[in-house]
């Protein structure tokens, strides 16, 4: 799936670049902040804004913030190769219901097309 970005240039959100982003944290999949503000091309600390400005719109099955035993754990088991490409702090993860009220605060066109191609692809997964 692809979109052009504001820049003009394309942006590409296959099946895999997704699955890539998706990982099983607390027996829920979940997509790390940093990951999923990629695809909307936004920076991980505005979508961490936009969640503390609408926390009714993120309950804790939506979104929930991660400790430093899960963040170790991620980075012992998934390939991830510092804390630091983390962002140096504990990041937020979206499960699907969180994703699908990311695109209710992120208010642009782009973002509702971002949530859709995610929503779509995340099905067969889930």
């Amino acid at each position: 799936m692809k979109y052009v970005n504001n820049k003009g240039s394309q942006i590409v959100l296959s099946q895999s670049n997704i699955e890539s982003k998706i990982f099983n944290v607390r027996g829920v999949q979940v997509v790390l902040d940093k990951g999923l503000a990629s695809f909307y091309e936004v920076k991980p600390i505005r979508l961490r804004e936009q969640v503390k400005r609408n926390t009714n719109r993120f309950t804790a099955d939506f979104v929930f913030q991660l400790n430093e035993a899960e963040v170790d754990l991620m980075v012992s088991h998934f390939a991830i190769p510092s804390k630091q490409l983390l962002g140096g702090y504990l990041p937020y993860v979206f499960t699907e219901q969180g994703i699908a009220a990311v695109s209710a605060v992120l208010k642009s066109n782009k973002a509702a097309e971002v949530s859709i191609m995610i929503m779509r692809a995340k099905v067969v997964l889930f």
